[in-house]
């Protein structure tokens, strides 16, 4: 069940965490409901709120199972610092 809360905080910040949450596309509720729960330890570490890019990105790379990236990696900085 929702129940309404009221904070009180400096306005800059609130400013601040509006557009942040907008930008994560999500309502500022949300947002610090989130963050309570990881605080209290309800979410799990690994589980972060999905925003609608990530819902969009999802799956279109499919990378072998065999893929190394440390090695991919050690490649480009070789080839870029030749």
């Amino acid at each position: 069940m929702n129940v309404k809360l009221t904070l009180s905080m400096d306005e800059e910040i609130i400013q601040k965490a509006k557009k942040y949450a907008r930008e994560q596309d999500q309502s500022l509720s949300s947002l610090f409901e989130n963050y309570l729960k990881k605080l209290l330890h309800e979410l799990p570490e690994e589980k972060v709120p999905e925003t609608s890019l990530v819902k969009q990105l999802s799956g279109i790379i499919q990378l072998p199972t065999e893929y190394d990236y440390q090695e991919d990696y050690r490649d480009y900085l070789t080839e870029k610092y030749k």
